[in-house]
């Protein structure tokens, strides 16, 4: 099957910024970074990726399908060209579409993510979801509380939760295509294998949580070999989900980058 058409939101008007989330993540959790940004005179499109939010659903689910989602997005709503911001896997998508289809990006905005390998520690979620007995009649509340028996921080179960949604007769689902999610982990958690000498020269912001452990001084080479004009700043206090931590800290990083005049 070739790419997929995403389920996006635009907000603004003006050059276009795409905005990829994380991992069970969706375009909702954007919404006000996004309006922040199209006051300054973009058009925000932020996108459901596959298996994702109102995204179609596919088995496949590596790095190279993403990003050519997000290519044909760019093509058909942002006539061909578009700065891209990706938090998480979001923004592994957008460091392999700056890679091998440089010229659909303007500039790029990479959160709290490295172009390495990580273990694939987050199929635990996908597993603990997918284990989860939903039954109609049940509440949200009572989601959290049998959840809170494997994830026991109350800020990543409703994180979590915002994927579980209830259709009309009140029967409760998942959003997400949580077995392919499960299945295609391991791709998640790596960075693809690419082309010797693969690399964007575009503008590059590569922006890390202070009390993340994700993006640390030892991938910084490795970044650079990739984009050779990436920048690195840490926004205090912060952790993995920088912009909903401190999103005034975030927008004062990412705003001035992604300036007209920039």
């Amino acid at each position: 099957m070739g790419a997929l058409r995403l389920y996006a939101v635009e907000v603004g008007e003006g050059p276009p910024v795409v905005i990829l989330h994380g991992l069970f993540g969706s375009a909702r959790n954007w919404v006000t970074i996004a309006r922040r940004l199209a006051a300054s005179g973009r058009r925000v499109i932020a996108a459901d990726l596959r298996n994702h939010g109102d995204s179609p659903h596919d088995a496949r689910m590596d790095y190279a399908a993403m990003a050519e989602d997000v290519a044909c997005l760019i093509e058909e709503r942002a006539g061909g060209r578009a700065a891209v911001v990706g938090h998480s896997m979001g923004g592994k998508a957008a460091m392999v579409l700056a890679l091998t289809r440089p010229a659909l990006v303007e500039r790029l905005v990479v959160v709290d993510i490295a172009p390495v390998a990580y273990r694939a520690t987050l199929g635990a979620y996908a597993s603990a979801l997918r284990a989860l007995p939903l039954r109609f009649g049940m509440r949200r509340a009572e989601a959290d509380a049998l959840l809170a028996e494997t994830v026991r921080d109350p800020a990543e179960r409703a994180f979590l939760l915002q994927n579980l949604v209830f259709d009309a007769d009140g029967a409760p689902r998942w959003k997400p295509n949580l077995a392919a999610i499960e299945a295609n982990m391991p791709l998640i958690a790596a960075f693809p294998e690419l082309p010797r000498h693969a690399r964007y020269d575009g503008p590059v912001l590569m922006v890390r949580g202070e009390r993340s452990t994700y993006v640390r001084p030892e991938h910084y080479e490795a970044t650079l070999a990739l984009f050779p004009r990436a920048v690195f700043v840490t926004v205090p206090g912060a952790g993995h989900w920088v912009q909903a931590e401190a999103p005034e800290a975030f927008l004062r990083a990412v705003e001035p980058f992604l300036a007209l005049d920039a």
